[in-house]
């Protein structure tokens, strides 16, 4: 299972599917994309929606940045999904309380209505932080992202109490250039985080063969 980033859709992950054989699932999260909004965002509350759609079979978990967080969740066993490896790509451990207000502020943001379907798409990937044709939605007077705003207030994760909880083999990874989750960062964590040489926080836009050989690689249990 695949789980993209605040602000992005499944679509993210599409290269990383063409090149790998097997079953997927690439839901879009909650307020995003064509997936309904919920009254409130928690990484618990994106977890349960989640696990409504996962059938009941043990699944690997590959995350991105908030997917990440939201694929920890799940590995712990407390939403019925058996996660046996849960592998997150790119996920912020460390945030100031200037970040966390900035994101909160954004929580309450409406979104902006365009004219044009285009200027949308635009919007829509600039928050997202990399290009995504699909999360848009048609609204009286025009074009929209599809992301619910309110998702920014999700707030801090509890990166060691969910890694500690988890009952998967949990595997971190970044971008050796991503500022966003340092390496250092991660080996507060995990003994050993993946490093992907010269690249940034979209690893799995970036270069989606990498992420086809770390899922290839001994992090398959």
């Amino acid at each position: 299972m695949l789980l993209h980033g605040l602000g992005a859709t499944g679509e993210v992950w599409q290269d990383v599917v063409a090149g790998w054989s097997g079953s997927w699932l690439v839901p879009d999260l909650p307020g995003h994309g064509r997936s309904a909004p919920l009254d409130r965002y928690s990484f618990g509350s994106i977890a349960a929606a989640v696990a409504e759609v996962v059938p009941r079979e043990p699944v690997t978990v590959v995350g991105h940045s908030l997917g990440g967080v939201v694929g920890l969740t799940l590995a712990s066993g407390w939403f019925g999904v058996d996660v046996r490896t849960c592998v997150g790509i790119g996920i912020k451990v460390r945030w100031t309380d200037d970040e966390l207000a900035k994101a909160a502020s954004l929580a309450q943001k409406p979104a902006k209505v365009f004219e044009t379907r285009d200027e949308a798409v635009q919007r829509a990937s600039k928050m997202a932080g990399v290009p995504i044709a699909h999360g848009v939605s048609e609204v009286d007077g025009g074009w929209t992202p599809s992301l619910d705003m309110r998702a920014f207030g999700v707030g801090r994760p509890d990166m060691a109490g969910l890694v500690m909880a988890s009952q998967a083999h949990v595997v971190l990874a970044a971008g050796e250039n991503d500022p966003m989750s340092p390496q250092e960062h991660l080996a507060e964590l995990v003994p050993e985080p993946v490093a992907f040489p010269g690249l940034g926080h979209n690893v799995h836009v970036e270069s989606p063969s990498s992420v086809s050989l770390l899922l290839s690689g001994p992090t398959r249990r």
